[in-house]
């Protein structure tokens, strides 16, 4: 498994890196900068970024926006000293796949790093309900305008599901038993009858509308 780790502190960041190294995890790249982070994440296309969200110059959320915006964008898991509610629930409607914070032990990292690879969503102890409790106000709320739009085939629906929870097209369609073109057609069609753009858009319609759902 291929890893980055973003984080403005050296030595945590050293320290994170090497945790990893000694796991048996391939860690590709380290940086310090928001910017930074974007820019080399694009080169070396890791499987998993491990993003602080406090950075100098780009907050987190804004990284995690930018990394899912690739056709085959990298899985997110947030590692953040905040377990304020307000910067989770911004971090996972940006699309990250989990939320660790800082405190926890290097055993509950590792494997919340592994399950983040496999597709799980992942969370501190306590922040995985406040999460769910977010989804299932906004399923219970009136639906919006884009409810009262086009319709989304069940096929498509089942792709929207299996995108926001952060799986890459590739993996879709082996799960759904299709082909990679056939998912990346859906994925267009989904876009074109809701009017988004990418698939960071694709995420938070989910999230708004309750079909995002954690494991």
């Amino acid at each position: 498994m291929r890893v980055m780790v973003v984080d403005d502190h050296p030595m945590w960041r050293d320290g994170v890196a090497r945790d990893l190294t000694e796991a048996g995890y391939e860690v590709v790249a380290t940086a310090g900068e928001g910017r930074q982070a974007l820019r080399i994440a694009a080169a070396v296309r890791p499987d998993v970024v491990v993003l602080d969200l406090q950075l100098p110059d780009l907050p987190g959320v804004e990284v995690a926006r930018g990394l899912g915006v690739s056709e085959n964008p990298p899985r997110v898991l947030v590692l953040s000293a905040s377990a304020e509610h307000a910067d989770v629930l911004e971090a996972v409607k940006a699309g990250a796949s989990g939320y660790l914070v800082k405190s926890a032990s290097r055993e509950d990292f590792l494997n919340a790093v592994r399950r983040t690879a496999e597709g799980d969503a992942v969370f501190t102890p306590g922040l995985a309900g406040l999460v769910l409790g977010e989804y299932r106000r906004l399923a219970a709320q009136p639906p919006s305008a884009a409810a009262d739009g086009p319709r989304l085939t069940d096929r498509e629906t089942e792709v929207l599901r299996l995108v926001a929870k952060g799986l890459s097209y590739r993996q879709i369609a082996e799960r759904l038993v299709l082909s990679h073109r056939t998912v990346q057609n859906h994925v267009q069609n989904t876009l074109s009858k809701l009017q988004l753009h990418n698939r960071v858009e694709l995420v938070r319609y989910a999230i708004e509308n309750g079909l995002a759902e954690l494991d």
